[in-house]
């Protein structure tokens, strides 16, 4: 007997059909593509050196990674529980406690590496 939920048996597949849910379904999501693309031309534009690339794809990557885990886990709340329920809103609230945590970190990176260079071409 095949259970509805059994391992996917292609990891690449389910991996990129999970993106395009998360992209489709979540504004979060969206909206973090939009300040990613925006990092990137603004990168290109500055011309920002190898290490702040470094710092901005990684600031990229682990911003988009908190915010599909936090996806996941709501996901998963909901699935075990649509009653109202303490620990359910616990586990929410926590996941996107650390998500915000973790967007001041990456606004507070791209500060440090743009403000310099927005003071350099408005002093031109």
């Amino acid at each position: 007997m095949k259970l509805e939920n059994e391992k996917c048996s292609n990891a690449f597949v389910c991996a990129v059909r999970g993106l395009r849910e998360a992209i489709k379904t979540e504004k979060n999501v969206k909206f973090d593509i939009v300040v990613a693309t925006i990092i990137i031309a603004f990168g290109f534009y500055f011309r920002i050196s190898t290490i702040e690339w470094i710092v901005c794809v990684l600031s990229i990557g682990v911003m988009l990674f908190a915010e599909f885990m936090n996806t996941a886990i709501e996901a998963t709340v909901d699935l075990v529980t649509r009653e109202k329920n303490k620990q359910a809103e616990k586990a929410k609230d926590i996941s996107a406690g650390a998500v915000l945590i973790l967007s001041i970190n990456v606004a507070v990176i791209g500060l440090i590496v743009f403000i310099p260079k927005l003071i350099e071409l408005i002093h031109k």
